[in-house]
């Protein structure tokens, strides 16, 4: 390659790098990329050689990143996610039925997805694309049409308005909970499922804190980094940990889960519809963003689509 990116890799090395990573397995990446394991390998053989650096370190059963693999493996997601996203926006100005939304794991899976079936039963003409991302800041929204942006509300660049206000309590399966938990002290001995989490999440010491309580989590306790993954675990019948109104209400209306204690935490935040004020929102994106807020107050009518 000439002229100013003669040094950069070539595309599909980096593909397989970043499948490799994720899957920790050549093989697995192999079938995911529809290619051969020692087509993959070669990839990752040229890539480490055009680098200077070991990527993996081969394991029994698998790989794993080597330390200047895991800081390689930061800086090419974004970069694909980058490359990703702006495909999505060209595709969309030729699109106009198209609506690119960013938003976390935990909001896509369990509020927007449910709400994009109806949504998309409602307007089969309209496409939805939705970009889940746990790192996902403020200067990240104007990459997208809309965004769920979780705090305050108060972003100079974007209009917001507030979609699910944050209401934190402890659930657990009905089996898991064998004797009533009456006080914040009896909870505080029970096994906890932990949110060890690096973005801005609330953990146990943080819900305790609430209500004036001093909590330091045992390290015997289960511990994840993600609250999906806490929330799964808490389905599974591990634990008791904190569940988000919104994830929780529907498996606690079936029976599924129960609130252990009635204490709850209302922090005052919220998750936002958020879109770049600079950046006049398309039809097909106005639509949908009314349409979620309707549909987040009740207020949601049948709607059609401008000609």
């Amino acid at each position: 390659m000439a002229g100013r990116f003669r040094h950069l890799p070539p595309l599909d090395s980096l593909a397989a790098f970043e499948a490799v990573s994720r899957l920790g397995s050549f093989t697995r990446a192999a079938d995911e990329l529809c290619l051969t394991q020692s087509a993959v390998s070669k990839q990752i053989r040229a890539l480490e050689a055009s680098l200077g650096v070991r990527l993996f370190v081969r394991k029994a059963r698998g790989v794993e990143l080597s330390s200047a693999g895991a800081v390689y493996q930061h800086d090419v997601l974004s970069a694909l996610q980058g490359l990703e996203v702006a495909g999505q926006r060209l595709r969309a100005r030729q699109h106009p039925d198209t609506v690119s939304v960013l938003a976390t794991h935990a909001v896509s899976q369990f509020w927007l997805f449910p709400r994009l079936l109806s949504f998309s039963a409602e307007h089969p003409d309209i496409t939805v694309h939705i970009h889940a991302s746990n790192e996902m800041q403020p200067f990240m929204v104007p990459d997208h049409d809309l965004a769920i942006l979780y705090g305050e509300g108060d972003w100079p660049a974007l209009a917001a308005t507030p979609l699910i206000q944050e209401d934190i309590y402890p659930v657990a399966r009905p089996e898991v909970v064998q004797d009533e938990v009456t006080s914040l002290e009896a909870l505080a001995q029970q096994p906890l499922i932990q949110l060890d989490s690096s973005w801005n999440c609330m953990d146990w010491p943080g819900w305790f804190a609430h209500f004036g309580i001093r909590y330091h989590p045992p390290k015997s306790d289960l511990t994840f980094n993600q609250l999906t993954l806490t929330y799964a675990a808490i389905q599974r019948g591990a634990g008791i940990g904190l569940a988000w109104h919104f994830m929780a209400a529907d498996a606690i209306a079936s029976g599924k889960l129960v609130r252990v204690t009635e204490y709850r935490t209302n922090t005052g935040l919220a998750e936002h519809i958020v879109h770049d004020r600079s950046q006049p929102l398309s039809t097909a994106a106005t639509l949908f963003r009314d349409w979620l807020i309707a549909d987040a107050f009740g207020k949601k009518t049948t709607t059609t689509m401008l000609s």
